[in-house]
């Protein structure tokens, strides 16, 4: 049924698309039934912090020749070159060759992606949550709501969600840059907008004709969407997400935090969360979001970057048909703990 009405609504989105090439000034371009039209394929790819460096806390923009430093300093400690060798014994990684957007070392010219609280930062979690989080890690860490990082290898309820393909590490909601495929496409049919995640395709089909949410006890893992338009802004909230995902679990690459899927704070029980969709240009879609959990932050947070219209399609991702991923971490795992028995025996 999903299916047959996602078709349906892209189908109206291709008779409905137009190329938008305005000149300054003039105003966005419009659907056949005269919502704002964001359709197109987006990227968000940037090497932008999620919060702001401790060496940039009295810069609110910078230069973009710092942007571009920054950016290519990123980049070079993200991945290896493409002459990078792994060191004896080591399996390596992909190089900068195979990364496609990481291998564009792009920076925005605002220091960091969250732009409230002013100075850029995760606000302070509550008492409440730090007690939660103790109980949870005295728990043994389950369930894990990490999204591209596990604690062990025990089963696969311990790896990452997005490496059990159950939600994508970058997709969010709310969207945040990490890794690769940091694309949408956005469709659009009256009474509804669709947002199309190429990582893990995931897919969620937001009304924008008032209905109301769903009833509190239906929970899941991408939240319950409903949108409305503020002028040329397309608002979307979200809320009902499960308690088996985090609260605010960011993928955007951040060394001061330890790079990629090492925070998941919070549930996604107490959740709302807004996301802010703005035409800029052509070629421009802003995006912002708001995380207002007063269960688990002190105040909210709000983030904003630039999506960029991109001319190639999205490509399937097609996660748990080739995970093999998984598959061998557990083999290794099962292997490791073979060693021992092996050894005794000869």
């Amino acid at each position: 049924m999903r299916q047959r009405m996602v078709g349906s609504i892209a189908a109206a989105a291709v008779l409905a698309a137009g190329a938008w090439t305005a000149a300054a000034g003039q105003e966005a371009p419009a659907t056949p039934w005269g919502d704002p039209d964001l359709q197109g394929v987006w990227e968000y790819w940037t090497f932008t912090p999620l919060e702001r460096p401790p060496e940039l806390a009295d810069r609110a923009v910078l230069t973009a020749e710092e942007a571009a430093a920054i950016g290519q300093r990123l980049s070079d400690e993200a991945v290896g070159r493409d002459d990078t060798r792994p060191a004896a014994g080591q399996t390596g990684g992909y190089n900068q060759s195979f990364w496609t957007e990481r291998s564009r070392p792009t920076a925005l010219t605002q220091p960091s992606l969250l732009i409230d609280p002013p100075d850029g930062r995760i606000p302070p979690l509550t008492q409440g949550e730090q007690r939660r989080a103790a109980a949870h890690r005295a728990a043994g860490q389950r369930p894990v709501r990490l999204r591209a990082t596990g604690i062990g290898a025990d089963g696969p309820e311990d790896r990452g969600l997005a490496e059990r393909c159950l939600v994508g590490f970058s997709t969010g909601p709310p969207m945040l840059p990490g890794g690769y495929n940091n694309n949408i496409q956005v469709f659009q049919a009256p009474g509804y907008v669709v947002l199309l995640a190429e990582m893990v395709h995931d897919v969620r089909v937001v009304p924008v004709d008032g209905r109301p949410h769903l009833p509190s006890g239906i929970r899941q893992w991408l939240g319950d969407s409903r949108g409305r338009w503020e002028g040329s802004t397309l608002v979307v909230e979200t809320t009902n997400f499960t308690d088996k995902i985090a609260s605010f679990s960011p993928m955007a690459f951040d060394r001061e935090r330890g790079g990629f899927g090492s925070l998941a704070l919070g549930t996604g029980e107490s959740l709302r969360l807004v996301e802010r969709f703005t035409r800029v240009d052509a070629d421009t879609l802003q995006y912002e979001f708001t995380i207002d959990d007063p269960v688990t932050f002190t105040r909210p947070l709000t983030a904003r970057l630039p999506m960029q219209r991109s001319d190639l399609p999205l490509y399937e991702y097609a996660c748990h048909e080739g995970n093999y991923g998984l598959l061998n971490i557990l083999l290794g795992a099962r292997a490791e703990e073979a060693e021992p028995a092996a050894g005794a025996s000869r």
